[in-house]
């Protein structure tokens, strides 16, 4: 993979937040489209859909999500034909500014990272959390073949963020390795995820924070290895990571646009669950990576790290997270605010989605048990392809 390879594909995002990365998807009077992939009428399954609006029909959802692996389901929902199929009209935009874009009214729903839905709200960002999508492990600690041990690091070429100090993984991660967290002690770079693997690959980068797929890329190409690994298990319970953020006068005006919307979403874990060779595929097309390298970032977030993707949202998994900022001092500006006071799950509860719980007893465990090596994994990705046609 070449780096000009990603430049080419990302480094228009800024001018375009909504032009979509991966197009639209498509739309029909009636319940939903003809469905002519086998696929997705098992998704859809036996549901009955109202028709939506003649206002909603004609309405294209912009859809924004940044390159990272846990918000996935934004580029699965249009490319595997589940937007279509719904009878939905979708722009998708990958790497694109979320909740800026939102309050220039320019996006009716994002993909976004907790930390992002708190920094908006308090800037007034007309946007609230309408579903979860990631509970946790999002991030790691990716450093060099040469690194041996975490002291090794100390002094070195790390690329972290523009102020660690706030950055939970940084204070929690130095405690745990047992080095410093004043970043004056390392030579400190802020750049892209994607700069960051290319600069590991160059020899010009020592270490990184990075979400999937620059992990598995380094797995993969042998250029690294994971030092550490977000972990949300927190002193009060399970933490979260990534949400499903909407519009309000999107959702306002658009009810029933809303609820198809997060069925969709919901929909796109399932086919992400059932069907992870197809998935990976998309996933590689859409973030210009190998194959494996889709399958790898899948993996974790599915099975090695547990079933972490997921639309059912929890509340104190939330507030947990809040308050492991406060104990670390880390986002002073925004972690006092109460996650409740934006948090609207009605649009969810409207739309039919099953449970999850229940979706993944009966029809994920029964054929991806939970501790399935990778290569278990990948045997039973095939073979589940292979019987999908």
């Amino acid at each position: 993979m070449k780096k000009s390879a990603y430049f080419t594909m990302v480094l228009v995002i800024t001018a375009a937040l909504f032009a979509g990365c991966g197009g639209q998807g498509g739309g029909d009077k009636g319940d939903h489209a003809a469905i002519h992939d086998h696929r997705i009428a098992e998704i859809i399954g036996n549901r009955q859909f109202t028709p939506l609006s003649d206002v909603s029909q004609k309405r294209v959802v912009n859809l924004g999500y940044y390159n990272c692996d846990h918000m996935t389901a934004a580029p699965i929902a249009l490319d595997s034909g589940i937007f279509a199929a719904l009878g939905l009209n979708v722009n998708v935009t990958g790497n694109g500014r979320v909740p800026e874009a939102m309050s220039a009214g320019h996006m009716d729903m994002g993909y976004v990272n907790y930390r992002v839905t708190l920094t908006a709200r308090q800037a007034g960002t007309p946007l609230f959390i309408a579903a979860e999508n990631h509970s946790g492990g999002a991030e790691y600690l990716v450093v060099s073949n040469k690194i041996k041990d975490p002291q090794d690091l100390i002094g070195k070429r790390i690329a972290i963020d523009s102020d660690p100090m706030n950055h939970l993984n940084w204070v929690e991660w130095t405690q745990q390795l047992g080095i410093p967290n004043d970043v004056s002690q390392y030579q400190n770079f802020v750049m892209s995820d994607a700069d960051k693997y290319f600069a590991l690959v160059a020899g010009e980068l020592d270490a990184f924070f990075a979400c999937d797929p620059w992990a598995s890329m380094a797995e993969y190409e042998n250029t690294g290895w994971i030092m550490r690994r977000m972990n949300t298990d927190r002193p009060d319970g399970h933490g979260t990571c990534c949400k499903v953020a909407m519009h309000i006068d999107f959702a306002a005006k658009y009810p029933d646009l809303a609820e198809r919307m997060l069925l969709a979403h919901s929909l796109s874990i399932q086919y992400m669950y059932r069907y992870p060779y197809r998935s990976a595929e998309i996933f590689a097309q859409n973030y210009n990576v190998p194959f494996e390298v889709g399958l790898m970032t899948l993996y974790k977030k599915m099975h090695e790290e547990g079933r972490s993707i997921r639309w059912d949202l929890n509340v104190d998994h939330f507030q947990n997270q809040l308050n492991t900022l406060r104990a670390f001092n880390a986002r002073n500006d925004i972690n006092r605010l109460d996650p409740r006071s934006y948090i609207n799950l009605t649009y969810f509860n409207n739309s039919g989605a099953d449970d999850f719980l229940t979706f993944i007893r009966e029809k994920v465990d029964t054929v991806f048990p939970p501790g399935m090596t990778y290569e278990e994994f990948r045997a039973k990705a095939v073979e589940v392809h292979g019987n999908a046609g």
